[in-house]
């Protein structure tokens, strides 16, 4: 099960994950971040209920923070001791904003 819940507080966008983000899920998230980010300042992705982010996952984060990177800032928070060791093993920590 995957579920994406999103949250507008004007120009301040915050994304909980929750399950897996994976080659089936990732271009979920893709297609709500194609329709959610344009005018968003501030990108929070809450991972605290997401349990495991594959190669796909990582590649819609690095989308994220690409188009991020280009009209303001992102943060990841509550970030789960298993998908921070995918961070670490793939140097997502070195760019990351991770909270």
């Amino acid at each position: 099960m995957f579920n994406i819940i999103s949250n507008r507080d004007g120009d301040n966008l915050t994304i909980e994950l929750e399950g897996t983000l994976d080659t089936l899920t990732a271009p979920d998230l893709k297609t709500r971040l194609t329709e959610e980010l344009p005018g968003v300042k501030k990108l929070v992705f809450d991972m605290q209920k997401l349990e495991y982010i594959s190669s796909d996952g990582l590649r819609t984060l690095a989308y994220a923070y690409k188009k991020m990177s280009e009209q303001g800032s992102m943060v990841v928070r509550n970030v789960s001791e298993d998908v921070m060791e995918v961070f670490e093993i793939t140097n997502f920590i070195e760019f990351l904003t991770i909270e």
